[in-house]
């Protein structure tokens, strides 16, 4: 049964938010007391959760979806970087410059980007949560998904690196690192890759959104005290490190 949050009158942003971890998220922030915004390329289909059209990558369309969200909102308590770009699975002397670009843009540019102008309206209430979602690809390296693996593990750094930085303060600033999880996203690869996924895991089964979103819960929460610059694997015992 899933663990009970009191986030009565949170404001929180949830990128990537249209659809598989990002809207059970969203899901679970709302039935919390939360007020969760979802921005995305992608129009929600949440009910009662407002959404913006945001492309993380363009600086301009966050600043857009700032000003927009203010005007409801008196301030921003909870930022949870979900937005996230598989690219196609190649070799890396078959990955193009662009796709490249495009995953490390998405990924990993778009973390700072939105956290460095969510950041300062945290700042003001002397109160926040951050959760960026990453990989275990960050840990491992996935092969033929050179580019994620690489976002993953500068997500993983990122996080690192703020949680210190804002030590001093009362924002914490976590990661998770999901192994295989079902989504549409997972659902890309061939059932023989996912076959092989799920062998890779000890507790032999892909992991859900819901377990995923708990997580996320707990480390947007007031319970999530002593923990900051940290990395939370989900990958049914399948991380070694």
């Amino acid at each position: 049964m899933p663990a009970s949050y009191d986030l009565s009158g949170k404001v929180a942003v949830v990128t990537g938010g249209s659809k598989g971890i990002g809207q059970e998220i969203a899901r679970r922030l709302r039935t919390s007391g939360a007020k969760p915004w979802i921005w995305d390329v992608a129009p929600s289909t949440l009910d009662g959760v407002p959404s913006l059209r945001v492309d993380v990558t363009d600086g301009h369309q966050i600043d857009t979806a700032l000003s927009e969200m203010l005007k409801h909102a008196p301030m921003i308590d909870i930022l949870v970087n979900n937005a996230g770009y598989l690219g196609d699975p190649v070799a890396i002397e078959k990955l193009a410059e662009g796709d490249w670009e495009r995953v490390i843009a998405v990924n990993l540019s778009g973390v700072f980007k939105t956290t460095r102008r969510v950041l300062p309206h945290m700042r003001q209430s002397s109160w926040g949560r951050i959760v960026n979602m990453a990989s275990v690809a960050g840990k491992e390296g996935f092969p033929n998904l050179a580019a994620y693996s690489c976002a993953s593990a500068g997500i993983i750094a990122f996080t690192k690196s703020l949680g210190k930085e804002l030590a001093d303060t009362q924002i914490r600033v976590n990661s998770v690192a999901p192994a295989a999880v079902d989504t549409d996203m997972i659902r890309q690869f061939s059932p023989a890759a996912i076959e092989a996924m799920v062998a890779r895991t000890a507790l032999k089964r892909l992991g859900t959104v819901e377990e995923v979103a708990e997580l996320v819960l707990w480390l947007c929460s007031d319970a999530c005290s002593f923990s900051t610059g940290a990395v939370f694997d989900l990958s049914g015992g399948r991380a070694t490190y």
